[in-house]
């Protein structure tokens, strides 16, 4: 799933295909994008896209409603 985190703006990698032969073809590393419900400081809930290492971040800081 194509896109970027939208609290760190991470965007993805580019990079190159390797067969066995060692031929290259162009590829993109796409991020792991999962939605979440973050608590704003206002009380509110948001929903965002974000990485699957920044929910575990969220989570540890309690910030996911």
């Amino acid at each position: 799933m194509p896109g970027r985190d939208q609290l760190t703006g991470q965007k993805a990698l580019s990079g190159n295909k390797r067969s066995h032969a060692l031929n290259t073809t162009k590829r993109t590393f796409d991020l792991n994008l999962q939605k979440v419900t973050v608590l704003a400081d206002n009380g509110s809930k948001k929903t965002v896209r974000v990485t699957a290492k920044n929910v575990r971040t969220l989570k540890k800081y309690g910030l996911v409603a």
